[in-house]
């Protein structure tokens, strides 16, 4: 039974969302929920309470509660591979045997955290890809600042110019690695690791093999990560998905740069957010609410694309996790059962800085043809000790921003402000009613920060029972590597004229 049918049927007229202000009193209170030091806003969207009773009710026919009950029990979710999705038993919530390794898993990690830090360490260059880079990257780049710990570098990128930077940025000789892949084969990571290696060998006079044997391997296949000649091995599960892993010794940089009790914090504040995901009534519970308005811009007003504005510098890496959480988690187009999909899944997640990007792409935002929804993240507390305009100003342009596009301006008003001039009057004009939300959090620390990963990931799990599909599978990652290795083995598997005529160009 397609349970989103009538969604996309109650659709089909345009919303006015400054009329619904005015038609819904208790609006502002239905749309607004608060939990774990997050405040979030969704009044400004184009959803009405009608239609958010009736998504209310397709959770219950799509089963949600059954489905978040087995997920977070470390039941199976994932049918494809045929296991449980486990990454909230790394912050304790699952069932007893996962939560019981993942703590003896996280105390191995602290241990090695507090050895680095001990042991005159400067730099860490972490090598990974994926979740394997970008939940270690967006902690670093949030939590890092204060710490007192060894310096983290995090490399990606096969283009061997990440890495030469990462290098350049290093002291050699108090340099340590750090090889983060769950399989141990993916092979960005692996080229950057050897060369990694050699350079570091190279740069102190040492044998590749001494440098390797003092990197840390952070990995769901120990076997291979010994194979390959790591000492000092941080395994976690392989129902530990990727885009998931930060929980796991994955997030192990925070606890070097920032200290073990940094990575405890931010695993408590997700368990904050699972149990509350798990305790509070659907219509009043962050997470869901969330997914429901993501699942209704796209099936009930045909919007397929989601701006996240985050206005504190320390998230300005925030779009770009949520990118691959979002769009690999949902961006299926058949169901858990392989057929076809009758709507549309995950939107395109993008964004940006405040207020750097006001002066770029939210001319676009504002007046241009493709209307979606923006969420603006923004930080109550700051943490610099700046003159206060700073943060004030940083605020106000948040929160102004999303009243103008609730607002707009009509051309009788830019007339007026134009000089009688129609054709400068149309371009200053604004329609407004353009749908935005706002998240708020009380301030950034790792409890928060970590209640804010959480709340996104138990947001996309939502809207993936709603949608019928598994969020925890990324086929649509492979076909292109195995083209890739196929170039690189020469193989011709009867590339189209286009692609020969690149290969041949580039002597590949």
């Amino acid at each position: 039974m397609d349970h989103l049918a009538a969604i996309r049927a109650a659709g089909a007229a345009p919303v006015d969302i400054r009329a619904l202000f005015a038609d819904e009193p208790d609006r502002l209170a239905r749309l607004t929920a608060s939990a774990c030091g997050l405040a979030l806003d969704l009044s400004r969207l184009a959803l009405p309470l009608p239609v958010l009773d009736q998504l209310l009710v397709a959770c219950t026919a799509a089963d949600l509660p059954g489905w978040r009950a087995r997920l977070l029990a470390g039941e199976m979710v994932n049918p494809s591979e045929g296991r449980a999705a486990t990454h909230c038993a790394e912050r304790g919530v699952g069932s007893p045997a996962d939560v019981a390794v993942a703590q003896a898993a996280a105390h191995d990690g602290n241990r090695i955290a507090s050895q680095l830090r001990a042991e005159g360490v400067t730099d860490v260059i972490l090598i990974g890809i994926g979740g394997s880079a970008l939940g270690p990257a967006l902690l670093n780049d949030a939590l890092g600042r204060d710490g007192d710990g060894p310096t983290v570098h995090v490399v990606a990128n096969i283009d061997g110019e990440a890495l030469h930077r990462a290098l350049a940025a290093c002291t050699p000789a108090t340099t340590r690695l750090l090889v983060v892949s769950k399989t141990f084969t993916t092979a960005e990571t692996m080229t950057n690791a050897q060369t990694s290696l050699e350079a570091l060998a190279a740069a102190t006079g040492r044998d590749p093999a001494a440098v390797k044997a003092e990197a840390v391997a952070i990995t769901a296949r120990p076997d291979r990560a010994a194979t390959w000649g790591a000492s000092h091995i941080l395994p976690f599960a392989e129902s530990v998905g990727g885009r998931y892993s930060l929980w796991s010794a994955v997030g192990l940089p925070l606890a070097i740069r920032c200290g073990p009790e940094a990575l405890s914090q931010l695993r408590a504040g997700a368990a904050a957010m699972d149990a509350h995901f798990r305790d509070t009534p659907l219509a009043q519970n962050l997470p869901v609410l969330a997914a429901l308005a993501d699942v209704w811009a796209a099936h009930g007003q045909g919007q397929q694309t989601r701006g996240i504005f985050a206005y504190d510098e320390r998230l300005r890496l925030l779009p770009a996790y949520l990118q691959q959480l979002e769009m690999e988690s949902n961006g299926k187009g058949v169901g858990r059962d392989g057929s076809a999909l009758a709507g549309p899944t995950a939107a395109i997640t993008w964004g940006g800085t405040g207020t750097d990007a006001q002066h770029a792409v939210f001319q676009l935002i504002h007046q241009g043809t493709c209307v979606g929804p923006v969420e603006f993240v923004a930080v109550l507390e700051p943490a610099h000790d700046l003159p206060a305009t700073h943060h004030r100003q940083l605020l106000a342009n948040c929160f102004a921003q999303g009243a103008a596009l609730l607002k707009g301006r009509s051309f009788e008003a830019a007339l007026s402000q134009s000089g009688g001039d129609a054709a400068l009057a149309h371009a200053k004009t604004f329609s407004g009613n353009r749908p935005s939300s706002t998240l708020l959090l009380d301030r950034l620390d790792p409890a928060t920060l970590g209640a804010l990963i959480a709340f996104y990931e138990h947001r996309t799990f939502t809207a993936a029972v709603l949608l019928g599909i598994n969020p925890f599978d990324q086929w649509g990652v492979e076909l292109g590597k195995e083209l890739a290795n196929a170039l690189l083995a020469g193989e011709d598997l009867g590339f189209d004229p286009s692609t020969a005529a690149l290969v041949a160009r580039a002597g590949l």
